[in-house]
């Protein structure tokens, strides 16, 4: 039984870029979807340079940068 437990926590864990989100809601003190905004806000940009944004403007690290980024842009 124990194993199926540990089979079912690794089945939920969340992968990619929204495994950040927890960390950046708690080091930036905001929800991701105020992140979402400002990126949707700054248009058709490249993922480099919303990355850049939220780095210069905003003082996000370039990991939690990156994966707002690349989250956002994913169905784009």
């Amino acid at each position: 039984m124990e194993g199926k437990e540990s089979v079912m926590k690794d089945e939920t864990k969340v992968k990619g870029p929204a495994s950040y989100f927890p960390s950046i809601e708690k080091t930036y003190g905001h929800p991701v979807a105020h992140w979402f905004a400002i990126l949707k806000a700054a248009g058709g940009i490249k993922h480099m340079e919303l990355v850049n944004l939220l780095k210069t403007e905003y003082k996000l690290g370039h990991g939690h940068a990156n994966a707002l980024v690349a989250y956002h842009l994913k169905d784009q």
